[in-house]
């Protein structure tokens, strides 16, 4: 199908696999907006948690159920189960499905949707939020409300496909925005997943020096509480992210590296004059960023 015709979202049964934090929010997003939202989790306290909560209309354990009645499935799991689901789902889909995931990196997702059935429809995804905190229990229907959610396109996805991929997204409040799947791999290394790191170390730095004081938790103030907010993410999750986007996390890490080197240098040498200047310059490029 180049250019095929897709069945808008209002008449879609939609089928949202992993309801976690981004599954379990996208599905009570989606809920009243499509035709059926299925929600697909093997874990029974999941799927009814899902149930009383409203997120979904109906829950399955098995996928396969799911998929051959859907015309969309969304793939909300880690990245590399993702991955995993991609190899295996194929013969389950039905003729013009739309194939969508909520994967924090690209081009290997990407990549294993190319070997989906021709009769398939595929659209790589990637809502711009998220919280420290996982699982159904922090589920939430505002959660893409005024956010960017990148849309990447395979050259085999069709018009209509992206059309229906951009009203999904404008149907849960957020901004739809296309761009190839390295590019957004390079950007979010920078953008999202350095960030994670950084905040690791500043808690492994912490750690290894003021918590052995017994005031210092006493006196941290919203500074440390804010930077170090995103260590407090899933590690499964964040591993999967990591290794599937290493090259640009590691580029993005070593600039870092050395732009803070830079930084402790002036410090150290007490090159007031340069300080003031450097420090300057990056908060009035930080208003620039949020203006």
């Amino acid at each position: 199908m180049v250019d095929g015709e897709m069945r808008p979202l209002v008449d879609a049964t939609v089928s949202v696999v992993g309801l976690g934090l981004m599954g379990g929010s996208l599905a009570g997003s989606l809920r009243g907006r499509c035709r059926t939202v299925i929600g697909v989790d093997r874990d029974r306290r999941v799927t009814d948690a899902a149930l009383e909560q409203g997120f979904v209309d109906q829950v399955s354990p098995i996928l396969e159920e799911a998929a051959a009645t859907s015309d969309i499935i969304i793939l909300a799991t880690p990245v590399r189960t993702i991955l995993r689901l991609l190899g295996e789902i194929g013969p389950w889909l039905r003729s013009g499905a739309l194939v969508m995931d909520l994967g924090s990196t690209k081009a290997e997702i990407l990549a294993a949707m190319e070997a989906l059935p021709a009769h398939v429809q595929p659209l790589g995804g990637h809502p711009m939020c998220g919280k420290e905190i996982s699982g159904i229990g922090a589920a939430d229907v505002g959660l893409f409300r005024g956010r960017t959610f990148i849309l990447s396109p395979l050259s085999r996805t069709s018009t209509g496909a992206l059309r229906l991929g951009e009203e999904l997204v404008r149907a849960v409040g957020a901004t739809p925005l296309v761009i190839d799947g390295e590019r957004q791999d390079y950007l979010v290394g920078t953008l999202s997943h350095l960030p994670y790191l950084l905040a690791c170390a500043l808690v492994s730095t912490a750690d290894a020096t003021t918590s052995s004081d017994p005031l210092a938790w006493q006196i941290v103030a919203g500074g440390f509480r804010d930077t170090s907010r995103v260590a407090g993410s899933d590690v499964t999750m964040m591993v999967d992210i990591l290794t599937t986007n290493r090259e640009e996390v590691v580029r993005a890490a070593r600039r870092c590296e050395a732009q803070l080197g830079r930084l402790i240098r002036l410090v150290e040498e007490g090159d007031e004059v340069q300080l003031r200047e450097t420090l300057a310059y990056l908060r009035e490029t930080r208003k620039e960023m949020f203006p």
